[in-house]
């Protein structure tokens, strides 16, 4: 009878352990799905108005970071092109995502450097800081508007990679047409809430307000921290349960830029489904549709709302209903 060597025995048993530890990866995984109910990380998406079948889809972390630095664009003003460039750049920096690490002291959703004088590390990890300083350099460059998004990104960023920003157009137009409002009811998420200390209509006009500024929704600021005051005009809570906050949408002409009650509406409308996990929001409603947090497919869908106005209407109103 063949004696076998030490190596063979080595040899399978490794094999043999090799499978064991699949085995033990596969079960595992099997009694994850199964505790879980095949719970997947919930998602966002956007998609085109055309019709022309384009979406993007991305994750509530990475949804609070577009709407984040989409608002504080149009705070400013500036045009759809502008935040288009501005999400192209973050997405290829950071993938939206508000990271502490980079290349040499590099931060944040743009990659800016404290040692650049971009700001403190505090200031950069900040991601309404972050976007802001990012515009403050693009309107600095000529013509911006005109030029290549990859050559005006590059004129800001000083990348070792300037061209690799133009992959990231087609998604990042997706986003801007969503999130300055131009295209109406085209960005959904799942709204599976997150675990957060506080919630509820205090903690969403303080968003608001960070990400729109104080001159955007001035009676927002004032009612931040809620009081047993009536509340001023501009925003409300209504309902008896006091779980709704109510934006009167109306022109919004700031620094020279007129926008349609509609756009303003559609902007501050998905800036809170792209905020409702993080913020608890159930229901979004506006220009008579409607979006519910839990729905499998995220849709907005025909309110149904008594007196619900159609888009462009001054006198309609985005209602944020949290959940508590």
């Amino acid at each position: 009878m063949p004696k076998t060597s030490p190596s063979s025995r080595r040899g399978r048993l490794l094999r043999s352990g090799a499978a064991l530890l699949v085995l033990l990866a596969v079960a595992g995984y099997l009694a994850v799905q199964y505790v879980t109910g095949g719970a997947r990380t919930p998602g966002c998406a956007v998609v085109s108005a055309r019709g022309d079948g384009a979406r993007y889809e991305f994750t509530p972390e990475q949804a609070v970071n577009a709407a984040t630095i989409a608002a504080v664009g149009t705070g400013r003003g500036l045009p759809e092109r502008a935040v288009t460039i501005a999400l192209a750049t973050a997405l290829q920096e950071s993938a939206l995502r508000n990271i502490g690490h980079g290349d040499r002291d590099s931060l944040g959703l743009f990659q800016q450097r404290p040692s650049q004088g971009w700001g403190t590390e505090k200031q950069i990890m900040d991601p309404t800081y972050a976007a802001g300083a990012f515009y403050e350099h693009l309107v600095k460059v000529p013509d911006y508007t005109r030029l290549p998004l990859t050559e005006a990104a590059q004129r800001v960023q000083r990348s070792g990679f300037p061209e690799a920003y133009a992959k990231h157009e087609p998604d990042a137009r997706l986003l801007a047409a969503a999130l300055t409002g131009r295209a109406a009811a085209t960005l959904t998420c799942d709204g599976r809430p997150e675990t957060v200390p506080t919630a509820g209509t205090d903690r969403v006009r303080a968003a608001l307000v960070r990400d729109f500024g104080r001159d955007a929704l001035e009676s927002a600021a004032a009612e931040v921290g809620g009081t047993a005051s009536p509340s001023p005009s501009g925003t409300r809570s209504e309902g008896g349960d006091g779980r709704t906050v109510v934006l009167p949408v109306t022109e919004d002409g700031r620094a020279g830029k007129k926008r349609a009650a509609g756009e303003r509406g559609w902007q501050l409308a998905h800036w809170a489904v792209a905020n409702a996990s993080r913020l608890h929001i159930e229901r979004v409603a506006f220009a008579g549709r409607e979006w519910t947090a839990g729905h499998t497919d995220s849709r907005w869908r025909a309110s149904g709302a008594r007196g619900a106005q159609e888009s462009g209407s001054a006198a309609d109103a985005v209602r944020i209903t949290t959940t508590r």
